[in-house]
């Protein structure tokens, strides 16, 4: 069974041009399962083709993601010189992995993504945004090439794709999602480690947050969205780190007619917030969008120079009109 047949010439010429060449393949701030396990697959292949290649982040690996990585040389961004050659993994714009990134990586060479927002940065892009995961897109990629995947490499887009569909929960898992999951089963990847490591290693500064995210909740628009705050110094407070919000706003999206779930972060002179939808028609990565953000359909996120005062009413009243035009295209 071929999988993306539409990327199998390109994906031929760009390894070709990547032959004596030294690699970088780099992932966005706050890197998740998918971001992690897409830089770890894309390299350990890499260096299989005999590539020289290394992984780096602007952030470090989550306590949660860092099995995945397994002898792959991985750096931090301060950790690495300059001078290779700049692959972005999961990226849906070039400053999504940070500005000093930007610059120092100002020509990518390559870019793998699934994110609707994504207009094409690269030298040569990969994007297919009827992906679950950018997982998904390497995995199906590395098969049809009939490249050799280890167990590593397996266990990293397993996970990548375990985690972008929500456990298989999201609207996004499709029957190739299944497929392709099963053909990394067959080559090592295993479903009972990536289900411990991501959801049964909870720290107790998470569940303190998650108990003040949930007492927060307040339902907005007629009950059909619903907003939750981590204020300033929360963190600090219940000894949490930025990794433990992960997962918080599914509670929100959760509640029986609840259309759209929010999380805000309050920072010094900034917010940080994260939209989920359980609809991909109500597309919050527009409504993210309005506030220099962007992501997938029903899975977006913004940060904003702004107070919370003056953030929370301007993110309401876009909602409320992105529920509005929804509502319109209906009838």
């Amino acid at each position: 069974m071929s999988y993306f047949t539409k990327f199998a010439g390109r994906f031929a010429v760009l390894l070709q041009e990547l032959e004596d060449q030294k690699v970088v393949v780099i992932g966005h701030q706050r890197p998740d399962g998918d971001c992690i396990g897409s830089q770890v697959a894309l390299c350990r292949v890499l260096i299989s083709l005999g590539i020289d290649a290394v992984c780096m982040n602007p952030d470090p690996v989550p306590r949660r993601i860092k099995f995945l990585i397994g002898d792959t040389p991985f750096f931090s961004r301060d950790e690495l010189p300059p001078g290779r050659l700049a692959i972005f993994t999961d990226c849906a714009d070039h400053g999504r992995a940070g500005e000093k990134v930007k610059l120092l990586y100002p020509a990518p060479l390559a870019c793998f993504d699934h994110h609707v927002s994504n207009g094409g940065f690269a030298k040569r892009n990969f994007v297919d945004t009827g992906s679950a995961a950018t997982a998904e897109i390497l995995a199906g990629m590395f098969f049809d090439a009939d490249i050799e995947v280890d167990p590593t490499t397996a266990q990293a887009l397993y996970t990548g794709i375990m985690t972008d569909t929500g456990q298989f929960r999201f609207p996004s898992t499709t029957h190739r999602v299944f497929k392709i999951c099963g053909d990394l089963v067959a080559k090592g990847a295993n479903p009972a480690q990536a289900g411990m490591e991501l959801f049964e290693r909870e720290s107790s500064g998470k569940l303190k947050l998650l108990q003040h995210y949930i007492s927060s909740l307040k339902l907005e628009g007629g009950g059909r969205f619903c907003i939750g705050v981590l204020p300033q110094g929360i963190f600090e407070e219940v000894d949490a780190t930025v990794e433990d919000t992960e997962g918080l706003v599914d509670y929100a999206r959760s509640i029986e007619g609840v259309e759209i779930g929010v999380l805000i972060e309050e920072r010094p002179g900034t917010i940080k917030a994260s939209l989920r939808a359980k609809n991909a028609t109500y597309r919050v990565d527009t409504i993210a969008a309005q506030f220099g953000g962007g992501g997938h359909a029903s899975a977006a996120g913004l940060n904003c120079p702004d107070t919370l005062a003056g953030f929370y009413p301007k993110l309401v009243a876009a909602i409320i009109r992105r529920l509005a035009e929804v509502d319109a295209a209906k009838k």
